[in-house]
């Protein structure tokens, strides 16, 4: 896989709700990537609205949310995606194929909505979830892109969904 010379890689993060972990990606993407990169996201199951600790997290980082309200997949199938990164377990399980045989990559995370708590307890999981985006896509921005096959590339996005998981135990 080389970059494409007349635009920047495309990149689709795909949840359930598409009102927290997916919205956090895309706009941090877009931030992040410098035009290399373009983010956009889609639920399977959109929510109503973005949640709105997942934008004032975003803001108390300095990433003003410029997005969109959740929107479904089907309003995304039929564009071109160079990577298709699922960010929760329900949306990889439910995840349809898309055209052009994008790189697929799952960086499971839990669901800061789902927090529960104080509402610093669940700030703090807002925060978690926006640091373990952040340092995922640094390793993702620092890929090879233009030297790897699409194969090893394929693999290490899927790597970079290991970064700050639990330990698996048996």
């Amino acid at each position: 896989m080389s970059i494409p010379s007349n635009r920047p890689f495309r990149v689709l993060f795909v949840c359930t709700g598409n009102s927290a972990r997916s919205q956090i990606a895309q706009a941090l993407l877009n931030r992040k990537g410098r035009g290399r990169f373009t983010a956009d996201s889609a639920g399977s199951q959109p929510a109503e609205r973005v949640n709105p600790m997942a934008i004032s997290t975003m803001e108390k980082h300095g990433y003003f949310w410029t997005g969109h309200p959740p929107q479904g997949l089907d309003a995304v199938m039929g564009q071109p995606w160079d990577f298709v990164i699922t960010v929760c377990d329900r949306a990889k399980e439910s995840c349809p194929i898309f055209p052009g045989q994008p790189v697929m990559a799952h960086w499971g995370m839990p669901d800061p909505a789902e927090a529960t708590g104080t509402e610093t307890e669940r700030e703090r999981a807002f925060d978690d979830t926006l640091l373990l985006i952040s340092r995922r896509l640094d390793l993702f921005l620092a890929l090879p892109m233009e030297k790897l096959e699409k194969l090893a590339l394929q693999q290490q996005v899927n790597e970079i969904g290991g970064v700050g998981a639990p330990p698996v135990t048996s």
